[in-house]
């Protein structure tokens, strides 16, 4: 036992040598229960419950929040379970998995998206960690301004950039810890700041409209399980392929909706009772959840609120790299993940000392990645749904193997649903997306300023628009190729 521990141990160390390969059979270890760990520990960041502020901002009660949340956290993370299956299926990273569906060149539209939307996640969960370093610093009297910033910057760069560069062994060990570490100090926080709660001024909100309801839902869907489904297949890619598929499902959505719904309803509570605590967390989302803390709690509400979000940011950092990498970069998976920690790095600098408002810029973020991103998840899912046999491995490094160069209808389809998708949403906190919502008038839902303008739909319908037309555009066709071959 000693030996396979001090084994365990070395191979963590390790920088990892597997890039965009197929994980050879010997190297398929572990058991579907295990991904639990990674998807809790990524999302058990204290920056779920200012998910609370977010969602009652949309201007409705508790009641609908808590529906709002639990439906769109638990069916997003769905998403993200059913889309592992392709990595159990095949064993390489789900954006070479997607090649099947789009062809090995006509994957680099949805690896681009992939790219950016995973190298912005990272990115915010630096910024969040810096900011919350600083705002806790200042309170106990040891500094907050720019020199702080920048040491937090740098504990947080270093950790989260040197497990993307190490890869998936030292990544599952580190969440392991980081689940235990920020389960047991978030429940703390819980048990320290229950008596903030007012119920009555909770339950008193007022009830806001369905539309209201909607645009909550889909922004929590973009803001958890949607913001992960195209890193999906890239932990389950190690499972041995005899796994179940229901393990590999059931445990990727339980691992990573659970924590988010608890503290996005302990949020609700929280924001809820104090108009000006949910105020101060649009421009410091955890920074401004310390100001309810003793401060004896503050230096280890520091260690959870970093610990999480490292959390989260580790599996972003490790899966930009593979994208990148399957956008073409002639380099090795490690030096794809430096690079973009040097990214990650650049655009924290930026947000944190020049960037100004926070949550409009955040917002606007996560809902224009979200509607293509939610278009490739259609399609994605379509082709999965499609397919009875695994994939034919060495295909998908080959433009002339069965799943081709480039195939031109999800392609397409992954474009016109995203036009269609930035044409039924809103940006008006952000500057740069006011252009969007396009299609509100047109289609009779009221433009900009009517009541459908915060639904957020589009992000709907590019799912929606991206499975239907994949499924009864290819799905024959897939069904044919499996048989064929």
């Amino acid at each position: 036992m000693a030996d396979q521990l001090e084994v365990q141990q070395t191979r963590a160390l390790q920088v990892e040598s597997n890039g965009l390969n197929v994980i050879a059979d010997a190297d398929r270890k572990g058991r579907p229960s295990q991904l639990f760990w990674p998807w809790f520990g990524a999302n058990v960041s204290v920056l779920g419950l200012s998910y609370g502020a977010f969602a009652l901002g949309f201007g409705i009660s508790f009641w609908q929040a808590v529906i709002a949340g639990v439906i769109g956290v638990v069916f997003s993370f769905l998403l993200c379970g059913l889309i592992a299956l392709a990595g159990k299926r095949g064993s390489a990273p789900t954006m070479v998995l997607s090649r099947a569906a789009f062809g090995v060149r006509g994957n680099k539209l949805p690896s681009l998206v992939s790219w950016l939307l995973t190298v912005g996640w990272e990115t915010v969960l630096t910024i969040l960690a810096t900011l919350a370093t600083a705002t806790v610093f200042e309170r106990l009297g040891w500094g907050g301004g720019n020199l702080t910033k920048v040491i937090a910057l740098v504990v947080v760069g270093l950790l989260t950039v040197a497990c993307g560069v190490l890869g998936f062994d030292l990544i599952m060990r580190a969440q392991t810890v980081i689940t235990v570490v920020t389960g047991v100090l978030t429940v703390v926080y819980i048990i320290l700041v229950a008596d903030q709660i007012h119920w009555s001024t909770v339950s008193a909100l007022p009830s806001g409209s369905s539309q209201a309801v909607i645009g909550a839902l889909v922004f929590l869907m973009t803001g958890f399980g949607l913001g992960w489904v195209n890193a999906a297949a890239d932990y389950s890619r190690y499972l041995p392929r005899e796994s179940s598929s229901r393990g590999v499902v059931g445990w990727t959505t339980f691992g990573g909706s659970v924590a988010p719904v608890v503290l996005l309803v302990f949020g609700l509570l929280l924001a809820g009772s104090s108009a000006d605590l949910s105020k101060a967390i649009g421009a410091d989302p955890i920074g401004a959840l310390a100001s309810a803390l003793p401060t004896w709690f503050l230096v280890p509400f520091v260690i959870v609120a970093v610990l999480g979000l490292v959390g989260g940011a580790v599996l972003d950092i490790y899966s930009s790299g593979l994208a990148l990498l399957s956008l073409g970069l002639p380099v090795k998976r490690y030096v794809a993940a430096f690079i973009d920690g040097v990214v990650m790095i650049a655009g924290t600098i930026y947000v944190v000392f020049y960037g100004g408002d926070f949550l409009g810029q955040f917002q606007g973020f996560l809902i224009t990645l979200g509607v293509p991103i939610a278009a490739w998840c259609g399609i994605m899912l379509a082709d999965i749904a499609a397919r009875r046999r695994n994939y034919a491995e060495d295909d998908l490094y080959r433009p002339n193997g069965r799943y081709g160069d480039v195939q031109w209808l999800p392609v397409a389809t992954m474009l016109v649903a995203t036009g269609i998708g930035w044409g039924l949403v809103t940006n008006t906190l952000a500057s740069w997306l006011t252009w969007q919502g396009y299609l509100l008038g047109p289609l009779g839902l009221g433009g900009k300023g009517g009541a459908w303008a915060y639904a957020n739909l589009g992000v709907l319908a590019a799912l929606v628009i991206g499975f239907l037309v994949q499924w009864f555009g290819r799905g024959a066709a897939v069904r044919r190729q499996e048989a064929s071959a």
